[in-house]
């Protein structure tokens, strides 16, 4: 009570109740003042906590009204909490993605909020990490059994344009994965069932030509290379020690590739330190006729058939193997076989350290040597129709060698019989070449084309004017009377003009198979 004799109001502590002091100790300290102070704000923020709605009643239901401010202020805390590590979630997606058209979403770890993030709107929607993304066109409605919708004027039966041109352009999916179909779905294109039908006519052959050239590339030799087929047996020699390696090849031609090798033993018999590989080529790409070589040959024409080319090819290869050995029984400068493995054939090396002797077109030669090289492939050519009874059918400069002053053939797998139905054009061919050859060469002894042609066959055509098409009709027309001779009497001879002591022409004898055959 002041002097008034008013009784003075004081302040509730809130700290309660407080011990009456004297007025001449109402003196405290600074400490005290400062604990009343803050007592008092702690008051206060409690009593404005109060009054605010309990969020607890959102994030709990009803259940959980009654909760303590305390579990409120550890929700609010979580809350704070989960929005920063969103943030840095989101940070973090960014960075990761950067600027790649393919992104990666992490909403999977991203919190469940019960509250509405201020950051983004409603109109702010990253459809990347959506399921449902808006502005990806649906697939057109299929159309119920009874085949239309709708009723009256607006009946759309399923033979509707504009349907089926939708239904084409969704069924684009189903093409091959190669096959750059586009967005059509999105562009809402139209295709007719014309277009639908060419393109996929068109990707349907595509994919059958793909697979065939896969196919013909893993099944075919090709130029200085061999398929696994090919290169499996080039490996099963050298593991039984018919070869000891393959070095590389050596030669390339139309028909087959040559690859050196060094020579192992075969049955305890020694393989020359030098061998060749003529692998037989699979594709007929650049010799495509040469059936006309192997179906008139009575040796194999029991065996020829158009439907299995790799069978051709081993007839090939063992059709030279049979030439070969003839041309070695009649002491004729050739390879010597050693093995033959289906279209792979062995024979020795023509040449020296590794180094094939040059062909006769490449190598540089005197007067006089030319004039012994003409002399011999004279020979050569007389001994191989006469006593091997075999044409050459390819004679060149490209297929005879020049080794250890002697010419040497090579490449007689195209080889036929004179009985042949044409043989006799097949030589002639061959004698135009080594005419032709020599004489450009200036060899002055060298035989015309018709000189060379009777000096090797023993005939006499008559040359006349020297008309090439002349002669060559003679031959044909010789050809034709032997070949209904052999339909008639079952063989076939040439007819020679040598006359006997009575004036009379006589035949030939018939040629005999060698008994290798």
């Amino acid at each position: 009570m002041d002097q008034s004799g008013v009784t003075a109001h004081k302040p509730k502590s809130p700290w309660g109740m407080t011990a009456t002091v004297p007025p001449a100790m109402s003196t405290c300290s600074l400490a005290d003042v400062m604990s009343e102070q803050l007592a008092r704000q702690l008051e206060e923020e409690n009593h404005n906590f109060s009054s605010l709605a309990d969020p607890s009643v959102l994030l709990l239901g009803d259940d959980a009204a009654d909760t303590t401010s305390d579990l409120m202020l550890a929700q609010m805390l979580q809350m704070q909490y989960d929005r920063e590590f969103d943030d840095q979630l989101r940070r973090e997606e960014k960075k990761f993605n950067g600027d790649s058209k393919v992104s990666i979403s992490f909403e999977n770890y991203r919190k469940v909020h019960p509250y509405d993030d201020s950051d983004s709107s409603e109109d702010e929607v990253d459809w990347q990490d959506t399921r449902h993304d808006p502005y990806r066109a649906a697939k057109p409605q299929t159309t119920p059994r009874r085949g239309f919708v709708g009723k009256g004027k607006n009946i759309t039966t399923k033979h509707d344009a504009v349907t089926c041109g939708r239904k084409n352009t969704a069924r684009m999916d189903n093409f091959a994965p190669e096959v750059q179909v586009g967005d059509g779905l999105g562009m809402d294109l139209k295709l007719s069932n014309q277009v639908f039908n060419s393109l996929k006519q068109h990707c349907a052959s595509e994919q059958r030509r793909s697979a065939k050239l896969h196919e013909k590339k893993e099944h075919s030799t090709a130029e200085q290379a061999v398929d696994p087929r090919t290169r499996l047996l080039m490996y099963k020699m050298v593991n039984a020690g018919v070869l000891e390696s393959i070095n590389g090849c050596i030669s390339t031609g139309k028909e087959s590739v040559v690859f050196h090798a060094n020579g192992g033993s075969l049955d305890e018999q020694p393989v020359p330190d030098e061998v060749v590989l003529k692998v037989f080529k699979t594709t007929l790409n650049e010799f495509k006729n040469r059936d006309r070589y192997i179906k008139d040959d009575y040796r194999f024409i029991d065996r020829f058939t158009k439907l299995n080319p790799r069978k051709i090819i081993r007839l090939w290869a063992e059709k030279e193997m049979h030439n070969l050995s003839r041309m070695k029984k009649a002491s004729i400068p050739c390879p010597d076989v050693v093995l033959l493995r289906k279209h792979i054939l062995v024979m020795s090396f023509i040449g020296q350290d590794h180094v094939p002797a040059p062909k006769l077109k490449d190598v540089v030669l005197s007067s006089d040597d030319m004039k012994n090289a003409f002399c011999q492939v004279l020979n050569l050519m007389q001994t191989l129709y006469q006593e091997c009874h075999l044409v050459h059918a390819d004679l060149s400069e490209y297929n005879m060698l020049w080794h250890q002053g002697k010419v040497w053939l090579i490449d007689v797998s195209q080889s036929v019989e004179p009985t042949h139905p044409h043989g006799l054009e097949f030589l002639f061919r061959d004698c135009r070449n080594v005419s032709t050859f020599f004489q450009k060469r200036g060899v002055s002894e060298a035989l015309s084309i018709f000189e060379l042609f009777n000096a090797v066959s023993g005939l006499d055509i008559p040359i006349g004017a020297e008309n090439e098409a002349e002669f060559v009709a003679e031959i044909v027309a010789l050809e034709k009377r032997n070949e209904d001779h052999v339909q008639r009497r079952g063989k076939k001879t040439f007819a020679v003009a040598s006359e006997d002591d009575s004036g009379e022409e006589q035949a030939d004898p018939p040629f005999k198979a060698d008994a290798d055959d």
